[in-house]
């Protein structure tokens, strides 16, 4: 791979006066890959601060300010939307000697705060980020309590990079201890048992040092690596299991691989692990967890793309020792697992699978695998993060599209769960929302599946086969099956008369690990080809027409719905694309794309290089071959936040440019960017998330003809 001269081009596309020249500009940087000219005159707004970007930024937020201001359905779908999020938000809790920690954002707050509860008193705070910053620009991003109960361990950060700081803090009064870690990203925390308080953690992209898993002493922060990763771009794990054994993972490229060991901890010294392989080299994608009868259960895709559950014996965990216990379910993906107690004691455990979208659950017996009995769900939605609890029950979250999140207790032998605070209600499923699946045929002759969510006027009435504004959205990455919990967006959208749908393409997990990798890598365009196959088979069916269809999709999704409308400019009359990827030719260089290779391969690699140039929206843009009469791309909205550190804001900054220029004809659809600063890729404070969702679905809206009812 070669690369052209550039430095001089970066020069005069940096004088050149604000806003001006949006179309490609013949002096702008060319870079030669694999013998092939790569025009990128828009790199320039790779660079977020300087001068020439904030200035264009500038001018794009008041063209955003300007066309949103005539959406009629703005400040409608964003208390509706507000109203629907109006509620206590718990999560499962996680239990030690005489107490329970959960995080709650209660009815009217923005962020989630960490509460202890123990006893019959009610939840008392040890850690509430809009306490620290009342801004709400800091969030809580993960927390572990220590194996008594008298310490744990928060993560934070600011500004939405998701790289912020881990600390200890007493649980009797939220005091610090020890000196604060800096810099980490989404550490795992395992506590090592004993007498002396210490923890493992883990660094994933080497900023402060070796990339792996650390031993850090809690009182005088002395630290010591005990696992380091040798393989490029892998993602390190740890955790404890049992109270003795530690479990240290690599993940090769998201959902794709992962290599896991395991180490005695009454064995050896915590500082020096001896690690025995587990599952090393094998491609399948692996989690491990302990039993009560103290055996290694292992949900895994090897041998099973939808997914089983092994055992083995932690003093032999070698997978030529491993025992099928629960097979894999064709058509279901088994997502979550719990080891839990059996209804007459003994050993049990709780799977959920999926089956396109929708969850489904049962007790199994751990020793044969049969099942017991199914567990009886609220309703048809999604079940989450199943943990087990010391007297054998499991605690779940539960939601579906019209049933905002619900914790749930499951005691051993019951079959219905019970509400989690005790007291707090379970709302039954809305009877005004009605799923079906629409079968659609790829390019390729696949039959691809489309959710179609539509809202009804009775609890028996069927969705009208009426050409409503419909949202069709897709993801198609990393092997994730898409689960059906709950949307306060989604449901204000349905509410309001319009359609949602999803396309199940290739790429996700909606149908095993066969699915995923035929559209991945090489194989991505097939996830395209699926998404334009969706929404052909919506208006072919009668359910919305061409400028009534919004394609919707946000990171990886929003490279799709990018591709489908830069692929078939008629294809839709809107796009939605949040955060998205959009230059496959330089993603490796930006955000966390360096991880992404085994999901959409390099330009390093010819024949990959092939394939991601053939989808590369910003490349379609560019190209002026596709800009012929009749051919115009559709309006399009994207959104971009400066502290995205995994899909990093310049693509949607470059996107913009490029469709810009492409549409620079008089009369042409608009052309959005809506750019925020502090705040990144994940969570955000309420109020902030709640503007974001109701002014992309507003433009929707407005672009669709969506009328309030």
């Amino acid at each position: 791979m070669t690369t052209g001269s550039a430095r001089a081009n970066d020069v005069m596309v940096r004088n050149r006066a604000p806003g001006a020249a949006l179309a490609p500009d013949p002096v702008s940087v060319v870079d030669t890959l694999h013998g092939r000219a790569v025009p990128d005159p828009y790199r320039w707004l790779e660079t977020a601060d300087s001068p020439e970007t904030l200035r264009w930024l500038e001018e794009r937020s008041r063209e955003y300010e300007r066309e949103a201001a005539t959406w009629p359905l703005r400040e409608r779908l964003a208390a509706l939307i507000r109203s629907l999020v109006d509620t206590d938000l718990w999560s499962p809790p996680v239990h030690r000697p005489g107490a329970a920690f959960a995080t709650v954002r209660p009815s009217g707050t923005e962020h989630p705060r960490l509460v202890v509860l123990a006893g019959d008193g009610p939840p008392r705070t040890l850690y509430d980020p809009a306490a620290e910053d009342p801004g709400g620009r800091t969030t809580l991003d993960a927390w572990e309590p220590s194996p008594d109960g008298s310490l744990v361990a928060v993560q934070t950060s600011s500004g939405g990079v998701e790289r912020g700081g881990l600390r200890v803090l007493r649980a009797d009064g939220g005091a610090p201890v020890g000196p604060p870690v800096p810099k980490v990203r989404y550490s795992h925390v395992a506590w090592v048992p004993g007498d002396v308080p210490s923890f493992y953690y883990v660094r994933r992209d080497g900023a402060q040092g070796v990339r792996g898993v650390w031993l850090r002493r809690v009182a005088d922060g002395a630290e010591t690596l005990v696992h380091a990763c040798t393989a490029p771009d892998t993602v390190p794990g740890v955790r404890i299991l049992g109270h003795r054994w530690l479990l240290v993972t690599e993940s090769h490229g998201t959902g794709h691989r992962t290599d896991l060991w395991l180490a005695d901890l009454a064995a050896t010294a915590p500082g020096r692990p001896v690690l025995r392989p587990v599952q090393v080299g094998a491609e399948g994608e692996t989690e491990a967890r302990l039993g009560p009868d103290g055996l290694l259960y292992l949900r895994t895709t090897l041998g099973a793309p939808w997914r089983r559950i092994c055992s083995v014996s932690p003093e032999e965990p070698g997978t030529e020792h491993w025992r099928e216990v629960v097979p894999e379910e064709r058509g279901a993906t088994l997502d979550a697992f719990a080891p839990c107690g059996g209804p007459g004691g003994g050993t049990a455990l709780f799977v959920s699978r999926t089956r396109l979208g929708i969850s489904e659950a049962a007790v199994h017996d751990a020793r044969s695998g049969a099942p017991l009995y199914a567990v009886d769900l609220p309703g048809e939605g999604m079940v989450c993060a199943p943990e087990t609890a010391p007297d054998g029950s499991v605690y779940l979250g539960y939601a579906d599209v019209a049933t905002q999140q619900r914790v749930l207790c499951l005691p051993p032998g019951e079959r219905a769960p019970r509400p989690w605070p005790s007291g707090a209600p379970v709302t039954p499923p809305s009877p005004t929302v009605e799923r079906t699946v629409l079968w659609c045929r790829s390019g390729d002759g696949t039959r691809v599946p489309v959710t179609v969510f539509t809202a009804v006027g009775g609890r028996r009435a069927r969705p009208p086969a009426d050409a409503r504004p419909t949202i069709l959205h897709a993801y198609g990455g990393f092997g994730r099956p898409r689960q059906f919990g709950f949307s306060a967006t989604v449901l204000a959208w349905l509410l309001s008369g319009g359609r949602y749908a999803v396309a199940h393409v290739r790429g996700g997990g909606d149908a095993g690990r066969g699915w995923h990798l035929a559209g991945s890598g090489r194989a991505k365009p097939r996830a395209v080809e699926d998404l334009v196959a969706a929404a052909d088979a919506l208006v072919s069916a009668g359910l919305c027409t061409r400028r009534r269809l919004c394609l919707s999709g946000g990171s990886a999704g929003g490279l799709l719905v990018l591709a489908a409308a830069t692929a078939r400019p008629d294809l839709c009359g809107s796009v939605i694309a949040s955060a998205p990827l959009a230059d496959m030719a330089r993603f490796e260089l930006m955000g966390l794309g360096r991880m992404w290779t085994r999901e959409f391969g390099t330009a390093a690699d010819p024949d990959d290089f092939a394939a991601l140039m053939s989808y590369s929206p910003y490349h379609r843009a560019l190209d002026s071959t596709v800009h012929t009469p009749g051919r115009r791309f559709p309006s399009v909205l994207l959104t971009g936040f400066h502290g995205d550190t995994r899909t990093d804001a310049a693509h949607p900054r470059k996107m913009c440019a490029a469709l810009l220029a492409a549409a620079r004809e008089e009369g042409r659809p608009p052309v959005l960017l809506r750019y925020e600063r502090d705040v990144g890729h994940g969570p955000r404070a309420v109020s902030r998330a709640v503007g974001l969702a109701a002014d992309a679905h507003a433009f929707a809206a407005h672009r669709t003809g969506l009328s309030p009812r």
